[in-house]
């Protein structure tokens, strides 16, 4: 058998179909698979799995790891299809969205030097910026870290190869190294704030490709029989079916922010996925025959071309402002493009580079002009290299890479509204302030009876009209509703800023209560710019013990935190006394006309549908929304 005699694991290029796809799945945003980013983590198992094979054969049947044969390996199974990538990504933008080139060409440098997972979380964006346009190089940091991970692990295990003379005291260290880094994504992580450090970082996901690591350590692939039979037979593929039931339930029951994860239930998922890897390796095993089933294996084989494919067909493809959902069939072409696109990148680019072509009617080809011979791999990879150079140093910039002309604009709208609304709440203020007063005067004229006690206590008075006052805590989306509110209701209070989130709300309730302006009834809409837990959300709640009814707004807002926000607000909304539910993002679908191209600010017709809908939702007992 191939499996036995060279090493091949058929079964394994099925998980890589089944990571793969996982992947699309999150990228697509279906909502039944909300944890298909862990199909990177998949990946990261797997290849920590099979790169520590290949050095541990190397290693018994030379007595040492050929770093330099290693890493050209690796640069020319990886490098070619990246390049091809980037090249027609770079020439669409240079064609359909120039204006964006300038942004892009620092993210194709960052992903040429495989350091794209640094760039994310070292990179200053604006608030704006980040509602613009998403990139469709981002999902080549994970590709990063597994580059990172094979230029520093051949170091580490050959040095541990040399000075550890067994090998049960490696694998221990290996184990060792895994702990470590999932420790530190549990101490960096905060939950409720945005997990893009430990999520990107190479320190704190390495752990997955160590425990690949590890299993190749204990469970190397040259050391298997297929010769299994009774009980072991049905102990592996049982075992199997645990790990392949772990591994579903997670890609269909988690999101990528849940605390869970990051405080150890990535360190589960890769440990699962180990034990998933370790039976479909082993060749007298069921499930790897089901895995190695023809199709399967073959999307498999492709999947690193259609990872590198499918984000940004996904994200070029999109349209700017989508109310409508998912659409399946613009879904079935994205992916089949995708796999389109990596068939051809392997056929033409990927194996030729990789393996070399067997060329017919050698005795020819000496006849053969210069021109017409075919290039060699030297000649693809300098041109290559070439077309890239001229693609990220050549072509103009083109912009400051913000496509969205109409998100800037509104920026400025927005500050101008956050300053009109400033202007308007001093006015109404000091009218208020006024009006008591003549209040005061005229009751101080008129004194009698009953009127001269209610004079006296004029404190009371203001306090009463103050409970009856309504308070909104918002973002920038709240800016632009501000006139229409304050006409709708005398007395309005309406705190909103540029990029607030759930966590800062606390503060601004203290405040507000400190000033004297928190309301009977409180409005907060906030989530459109990060998610937050459903405990964080109750805690905000619970400083507002006066207010007598609270009014949450959800959210439509083009990130992956939208539906993790809204299912935390109806939740609460429905377990918490005096809280209820306006539902921004029913009123708003299919009503793309609402939203600047950031799919989450309101053009003119969004500001009066949004103010509409909260002029009604306060107006009224029950909310109808």
């Amino acid at each position: 058998m191939r499996t036995v005699d060279h090493g091949y694991m058929p079964g394994l290029d099925g998980l890589r179909a089944l990571a793969v796809f996982a992947v699309i799945f999150y990228h697509l945003n279906l909502s039944w698979a909300p944890g298909g980013l862990l199909g990177v983590t998949l990946f990261f198992v797997l290849s920590g799995y099979l790169i520590t094979n290949i050095l541990l054969k190397q290693w018994e049947s030379t007595g040492t790891i050929d770093l330099k044969d290693f890493w050209l390996r690796r640069a020319r199974r990886l490098l070619p299809a990246v390049f091809v990538m980037l090249a027609g990504v770079m020439v669409w933008m240079l064609l359909f969205a120039p204006e964006r080139l300038a942004a892009l060409k620092q993210e194709a440098l960052a992903a040429v030097f495989y350091i794209s997972n640094w760039y994310l979380i070292f990179h200053q964006v604006s608030y704006f910026e980040s509602f613009g346009p998403p990139s469709p190089l981002g999902h080549l940091w994970s590709l990063a870290v597994e580059e990172q991970f094979y230029l520093l692990w051949p170091l580490l295990l050959g040095l541990g190869l040399r000075w550890i003379r067994q090998r049960k005291w490696l694998a221990v260290g290996t184990i060792a190294l895994t702990f470590a880094s999932a420790a530190a994504m549990a101490l960096i992580y905060s939950p409720g704030q945005d997990p893009s450090r430990v999520y990107y970082g190479t320190d704190t996901r390495a752990f997955s490709l160590l425990v690949g690591a590890a299993l190749a350590m204990v469970w190397p692939s040259g050391k298997m029989t297929g010769e299994l039979t009774g009980s072991k037979k049905l102990l592996l593929d049982g075992t199997g079916a645990l790990g392949l039931l772990a591994v579903l339930l997670m890609i269909l029951k988690t999101n990528q922010y849940q605390p869970f994860l990051y405080q150890g239930g990535l360190l589960l998922f890769s440990i699962a996925a180990a034990v998933l890897v370790a039976v479909l390796a082993h060749p007298a095993s069921s499930l790897g025959r089901f895995f190695s089933w023809g199709p399967w294996r073959w999307l498999g084989e492709c999947s690193y071309g259609i990872y590198l494919w499918h984000y940004p067909v996904i994200i070029l493809t999109n349209p700017a402002v989508n109310t409508g959902g998912v659409d399946l069939s613009r879904t079935f072409w994205q992916i089949g493009l995708s796999i389109i696109l990596a068939v051809l990148s392997r056929h033409f680019i990927e194996d030729p580079i990789r393996y070399g072509r067997r060329k017919r009617g050698r005795r020819r080809v000496p006849a053969l002009q210069w021109w017409q011979k075919p290039l060699g791999v030297g000649a693809k990879m300098s041109l290559g290299i070439l077309l890239m150079v001229l693609l990220l140093f050549v072509t103009p910039n083109g912009g400051t890479g913000i496509s969205a002309k109409a998100i800037a604009q509104n920026h400025e709208t927005t500050e101008q509204a956050q300053g009109q609304a400033q202007e308007q709440a001093q006015n109404q203020n000091q009218a208020q302030s006024q009006t008591q007063t003549q209040n005061q005067d005229e009751q101080g004229t008129q004194a009698q009876g009953a009127e001269q006690e209610d004079n006296k206590a004029n404190g009371e008075a203001i306090g009463t009209e103050q409970e009856n006052e309504i308070t909104i805590i918002g973002d920038s989306v709240m800016i632009n509703v501000t006139p229409v509110l304050q006409e709708q209701f005398k007395g309005i209070v309406i705190d909103a800023q540029l990029g607030r989130q759930m966590y800062q709300a606390p503060e601004v309730i203290a405040g507000l209560r400190e000033e004297g302006k928190l309301g009977k009834t409180v409005v907060i809409q906030l989530g459109n710019n990060g998610p937050f837990s459903e405990k964080q959300l109750k805690e905000t709640l619970d400083t507002l013990p006066g207010s007598t009814e609270i009014l949450l707004v959800n959210t439509r807002v083009p990130k992956p935190w939208e539906g993790e926000v809204n299912e935390t607000l109806n939740k609460v909304a429905q377990s918490y006394p005096g809280a209820r539910l306006i539902d921004w993002h029913t009123v708003s679908k299919g009503h793309n006309d609402y939203f600047y191209k950031d799919g989450v600010h309101l053009t003119q017709t969004g500001v009066e549908a949004y103010g509409e809908m909260l002029v009604k939702a306060l107006a009224v007992g029950e909310n109808d929304y």
